[in-house]
């Protein structure tokens, strides 16, 4: 009995992966900017997913809280960074490389110019298509924040962009 329960968990959770792994894999490059941090702190979130999949599967926006798991982990792993290494002049971010996915390199450059909180509601209001409660609530902060996030970074996005859309003309 107890084989065919972790059979059918196991089959669940590999159904979840398989149709959330791009989605939460591109909201969380969005708010790092860095490929292979994203792909690694998405490999881990979902690997702790796994282990609390009981619980995870009765989570309200599962892909929201391997998101946010992600992006928490990728803050531990900035943290002992800074800590182990001071920052030098050649540590700032990299540019993404050109496998995005469906997502247009000029926006992820764009995107990165933005604060983080930011590009996490971006993130998970836009790529992950959460509405702005659920949002809130991943992120833990109130609403009306994430509206404000939101309004201010498509403000600053569709500037920069109009900006480099006049250069090129």
């Amino acid at each position: 009995m107890r084989s065919a329960g972790v059979s059918k968990q196991r089959n669940e959770f590999a159904e979840f992966y398989q149709a959330s792994r791009d989605d939460c894999l591109r909201a969380v490059l969005a708010s790092t900017g860095d490929r292979q941090e994203a792909q690694e702190c998405v490999a881990e979130a979902f690997a702790r997913a796994w282990a609390s999949w009981r619980t995870v599967s009765q989570h309200p926006a599962p892909r929201a809280w391997v998101v946010r798991t992600a992006l928490n982990h990728n803050v531990s792993r900035w943290r002992r960074r800074r800590r182990e290494m001071p920052l030098g002049p050649g540590a700032e971010r990299t540019a993404p490389g050109p496998d995005l996915g469906a997502v247009d390199t000029e926006i992820m450059a764009v995107l990165a110019g933005l604060p983080d909180r930011q590009r996490q509601v971006v993130a998970l209001r836009i790529f992950l298509d959460l509405d702005t409660a659920t949002t809130a609530q991943t992120l833990g902060i109130a609403p009306g924040t994430v509206t404000a996030h939101l309004a201010r970074a498509t403000a600053a996005l569709r500037a920069q962009l109009n900006r480099q859309g006049a250069d090129h003309e």
